[in-house]
């Protein structure tokens, strides 16, 4: 153990982050890689039996093309852009097209609804979306604000995806924008414990250095197939789907289709994946198949992040196969920041040790970094290049995450728990509100805001409660209108409205009708109390 953790430190002292002062990931990832050492980079397939093959050359010609579609439009650099499509290679292209323009993508899961996105748009003052036709309706409305929209599919009023990009094809005169280092790069909402999501922006240096999981954390080289199973709207599908995976020239696997714990044994075994990256809850349902009857002899790494692995699983699954589950803790405004190695041991309830170049401590209100055992907030030291360059248009609420403590500046990760004296960290529960369900992010506002919507509601209270089987689910306490009566179909109607108005992992999986919500002298709810009562 004592060799190992000195392989760790040893990584460590001799890690340097390099980065760059412009750093364009489209040119300086995609197109080097193409020019230099050109391989596979994406692998798709879908339920149907689709597939594609694409290689870095592939994906720099592609990507170029796109990134003149909107520059033909009047994109430049700077503006940014919805990215609204499931798993599918058009993905890649339009994120890393816009990458190259200098825009800014906003990569968005489908499952949001028509007031989610008119939130995002307006909010982040977005010009230019690109989506299915399918999904075209969402954004009725918004017209005046997006006066670039992309479809893949024919929907009226949009651009047709296929025909902008094969009248693009004749302009071969596209040079990639030069992008500073501190120059915003992309934007992703994540849900809070109060108010709207907020939008977190990350610099060009982020994208650089995200790199960095992905060789120590995921382990990944050229000729690495990796299976990320992350939604498209999600931080870590840009890390470990596209950014990371791409920046070590390792191919990434793409697949559009239900989840089936069956059918991800049978792609494992086809598509000869070697490391496998998902969340607890998938893991704990692939791990109750009969794993013992595919060939996974491929698979050389299996690693989990989003939430806490059960033990039961992970030995599951290393009895299956041989692997261990190496977890990950990060979060949307830093990305990976703990991990376990491939190479160092695991300790039962840790999260693993530092990324190299990352001085995780917890330290306690001031910044002040506590000794071994205590407990306290989770937080990195600033300047790290992983860093958000702030919440867009809330230089309140970006204040809000530092403290200046006797050590420095730090980042509070809104995260507590505990160190040992060999720097493993521990996890011992959120500073906030959020509820973390089967690894989605889900603020309690914006369900009791859609809920309070609802005729029969007069007050309401949203908090997470412990699941198995997804770490957390969504209950929502109701104080009903006079004349509402509590039913089992009020329930029903009530979890319809949220699906219907907001994205539907969000809606309440329990919901309980209380005569009054426990509240603070001040008139907060006590969201701890309501918890507590629910055991």
């Amino acid at each position: 153990m004592d060799r190992d953790l000195e392989r760790y430190r040893e990584i460590c002292e001799g890690f340097s982050w390099d980065t760059p002062t412009t750093f364009n990931f489209g040119a300086d990832v995609v197109d080097r890689l193409a020019r230099d050492r050109d391989g596979p980079a994406l692998i798709w397939c879908n339920a149907a039996g689709d597939m594609a093959e694409l290689t870095f050359s592939d994906m720099a010609r592609l990507t170029d093309r796109f990134a003149t579609v909107l520059s033909q439009r009047g994109v430049a650099k700077g503006d940014r852009v919805v990215v609204m499509l499931p798993r599918i290679p058009h993905w890649q292209v339009a994120v890393v097209g816009a990458l190259k323009l200098g825009a800014v993508p906003i990569p968005c899961i489908e499952m949001l609804t028509a007031r989610d996105l008119a939130y995002r748009v307006r909010h982040s003052g977005a010009r230019a979306a690109v989506a299915r036709a399918a999904h075209a309706e969402k954004f009725a409305g918004l017209e005046d604000r997006l006066d670039v929209r992309i479809a893949v599919g024919l929907a009226e009023g949009w651009t047709d995806w296929e025909a902008a990009m094969a009248a693009a094809e004749a302009d071969t005169a596209f040079s990639p924008a030069t992008v500073g280092a501190e120059d915003p790069a992309i934007l992703y909402y994540t849900s809070g414990s109060t108010g709207h999501p907020k939008g977190v922006t990350h610099a060009a240096r982020a994208l650089h250095a995200w790199r960095a999981s992905a060789q120590y954390w995921l382990d990944l080289k050229p000729g690495d197939r990796i299976w990320c199973t992350a939604d498209t709207g999600w931080s870590k599908a840009g890390t470990s789907i596209l950014f990371g995976p791409w920046s070590c020239g390792a191919c990434a696997f793409f697949y559009d289709g239900p989840f089936d714990p069956r059918a991800r044994l049978e792609l494992l075994e086809r598509h000869r994946i070697t490391v496998y990256c998902a969340p607890a809850t998938e893991l704990n349902r692939v791990a109750n198949e009969a794993v013992s009857d595919f060939d996974l002899s491929a698979l050389r790494l299996t690693v989990s992040a989003g939430e806490a692995v059960n033990p039961v699983v992970a030995e599951r699954w290393q009895r299956a196969t041989g692997l261990p589950v190496l977890e990950g803790y990060g979060l949307t405004e830093v990305l990976m920041l703990v991990h376990d190695y491939p190479f160092t041991p695991r300790k039962f309830g840790s999260m693993g040790l530092p990324l190299p170049g990352t001085d995780v401590a917890v330290v306690d209100d001031a910044g002040r970094r506590l000794p071994a055992g205590a407990d306290g907030h989770i937080a990195v030291a600033m300047p790290h290049p992983q860093a958000m360059l702030g919440y867009w248009q809330d230089p309140e609420r970006t204040a809000a995450c530092y403290v200046e403590g006797p050590d420095g500046r730090w980042f509070l990760t809104g995260d507590r728990g505990t160190q040992d004296a060999q720097g493993y960290v521990f996890y011992a529960g959120r500073a906030d509100d959020v509820i973390n369900s089967s690894g989605y992010r889900i603020g309690p506002i914006e369900v009791e805001n859609v809920l309070l919507e609802h005729a029969a509601v007069q007050e309401c209270a949203v908090v997470g409660v412990p699941d198995r089987a997804r770490g957390e689910i969504v209950k929502a306490f109701v104080v009903l209108r006079d004349g509402a009566a509590a039913s089992d179909a009020l329930v029903g109607e009530l979890q319809d409205h949220v699906k219907r108005l907001t994205a539907p992992y969000k809606y309440p999986r329990a919901v309980a009708f209380v005569p009054e919500l426990p509240k603070t002298l001040t008139g907060k709810i006590k969201r701890q109390a309501l918890r507590e009562a629910t055991g």
